[in-house]
């Protein structure tokens, strides 16, 4: 599965969770999450290049523990797991 893939997985599952998927040119290193006026919004930063908005996007997403509910393709699981920092032991870690 490649970045654009999971993106798109990611995205998804936001906006199946309720949030508002706004996407906006930011400057090339912004985006994240917030509630503005009682609405969740997950904004995605336009010129950023696409590991950037991978990787905010996951960071924004990480801590909402209602995603843990739903399904996701291992390789993006993997990811979010990376990002709240609790990341599986590799094979080789004793």
């Amino acid at each position: 599965m490649d970045l654009h893939e999971r993106m798109e997985v990611l995205l998804r599952l936001a906006e199946e969770i309720g949030l508002q998927v706004r996407k906006e040119p930011l400057g090339g290193e912004g985006g994240g999450y917030c509630v503005l006026r009682g609405k969740r919004i997950l904004f995605v930063d336009t010129t950023a290049d696409a590991e950037a908005r991978y990787e905010t996007t996951l960071a924004a997403l990480a801590p909402l523990s209602e995603l843990d509910r739903h399904y996701l393709p291992p390789e993006v699981r993997l990811d979010l797991e990376r990002a709240r920092g609790s990341e599986p032991p590799s094979e080789d870690s004793p």
